[in-house]
């Protein structure tokens, strides 16, 4: 195997789910977002249980431990990404993936609470960190809390909380099925779910829902950036662990950015871009050991 087989995969894996919020952006135009949600993780959930019929004797959800991983992954890292949907009809999809990077800094602080896990004085003061970049991407007003661009953005913050516990959820099931037939059983749990919330909250598919635009930004979501991206996904995790994968989250940012910018004509405040950067200092001091580890392996 090339030693550039793995990097080259991370690459693929950040441009695939980079390009993933300028798609959201561009759909949004078309589409209502509960129902835009729940079309992606139909066609994704469709792909991958296809693949893993295809592939694996263990693709069917059996024993306690398996079912509940599924309803946690649906309900919270599925059906809670419609929050991103809703969030990014007001806010640039740049800001939105750079709010994704505080998913490992709200996983620490809901494997603290669930799993037990302990936090140093050094881990602590990342998570410090962490919030301190929350307040300076969200940018909250004084004068106009209730404006649509804080609002959207506090959303997009409860779907990186409901992720965040989506996956310590997941992980104290202790799954035993393979991955990516799980992952596709949570994404038809989390599909259903988004169809349910969509009829409750009243959305309709009109004409533009067919417009070719709309439907590439579909086939895009579910496809690439979700079905093609989790099989890339899993696979990295099981070369080199989840600490190497986690690292992709920070240059997705930096993809989904420069697309917005040059794509949709997006701009980014300085004060998202420092935010980005202290809630990156404060994940590398949560994972300062594993981080060493990655880079004394890499030298």
């Amino acid at each position: 195997m090339s030693r550039f087989y793995i990097p080259g995969l991370l690459v693929a894996l950040a441009l695939l789910w980079g390009l993933s919020f300028p798609a959201i952006s561009v759909g949004l135009e078309y589409l209502p977002p509960l129902l835009f949600a729940a079309f992606r993780y139909d066609v994704a959930a469709v792909l991958l249980l296809g693949y893993a019929i295809g592939t694996t004797d263990s693709w069917w959800p059996a024993g306690r431990n398996n079912v509940a991983a599924i309803a946690s992954g649906g309900l919270f890292l599925v059906a809670g990404n419609g929050l991103l949907f809703i969030g990014q009809q007001t806010v640039p999809s740049g800001v939105a993936a750079i709010l994704q990077a505080l998913v490992p800094i709200v996983t620490a602080l809901w494997a603290l609470v669930l799993l037990g896990e302990r936090l140093s004085a050094v881990g602590a003061s990342g998570i410090v960190l962490g919030f301190v970049g929350i307040g300076l991407i969200v940018q909250p007003d004084p004068g106009n809390l209730f404006g649509a661009s804080t609002v959207g953005r506090l959303v997009i913050v409860g779907q990186v909380v409901s992720v965040s516990l989506g996956g310590v959820l997941v992980q104290r099931t202790a799954p035993s099925m393979e991955r990516v037939a799980m992952t596709g059983w949570a994404m038809f749990v989390g599909g259903i779910t988004l169809h349910v919330l969509s009829l409750a909250y009243g959305e309709t598919m009109t004409a533009a829902g067919s417009d070719p635009i709309a439907l590439g930004a579909v086939v895009y979501l579910g496809v690439f950036s979700t079905a093609i991206a989790f099989v890339i996904y899993f696979t990295v995790l099981s070369e080199r662990g989840a600490f190497e994968v986690s690292l992709v989250t920070y240059l997705v940012p930096i993809v989904a950015t420069i697309a917005g910018v040059f794509l949709l004509g997006e701009s980014i405040g300085l004060s998202s871009v420092i935010g980005f950067l202290v809630v990156f200092v404060g994940f590398a001091l949560i994972k300062r050991h594993s981080l060493t580890e990655v880079i004394a392996a890499a030298g």
